[in-house]
């Protein structure tokens, strides 16, 4: 039987689906819908990323859920830095940013964010994030982000 992981465990209490990837991987992933977490990782890995983790933060993700998001790869001492990647169909990406604002308020960030919204409402949370003048790497294209996040990963 597979030990449990605490995070893990923690992470589904909340209603997010998080895996602790092995290996010395140390870039943290918070994204949206299983799918787009498995791409996300697998094209990170194609272009030479090492992933930390899949964190799924599920379809209706709040601000508050996405604060929790962080708190939770954080407590990864692998990650160097954190690649959010978010396409917004029933998430709105301006309650994305919001929790990325507060993640920022609220937890002891010390390593690098990567931003990509897509979606609904993506152009409020895109001024959101600008506007709150954050150290964050914002970007529309995933290929742009997704170089950021390996470059600032090594």
């Amino acid at each position: 039987m597979a030990q449990e992981v605490p995070e893990e465990v923690e992470a589904e209490k909340e209603g997010i689906v998080y895996v602790k990837l092995p290996g010395e991987g140390s870039i943290g992933t918070l994204v949206n819908g299983a799918g787009l977490a498995m791409n996300t990782v697998d094209a990170l890995t194609l272009h030479g990323g090492h992933c930390a983790n899949f964190l799924d933060t599920g379809g209706k993700a709040t601000s508050e859920t996405v604060k929790s998001s962080f708190r939770i790869v954080l407590s990864d001492p692998r990650v160097k830095t954190i690649f959010v990647n978010i396409f917004g169909g029933l998430t709105l990406c301006d309650m994305i940013a919001n929790g990325i604002i507060m993640a920022f308020r609220d937890l002891d960030m010390k390593v690098p964010v990567v931003v990509r919204l897509r979606g609904t409402n993506e152009e409020l949370g895109q001024k959101m994030i600008a506007d709150s003048r954050l150290p964050l790497h914002a970007f529309d294209s995933f290929e742009e982000a997704a170089s950021k996040v390996i470059s600032l990963s090594r």
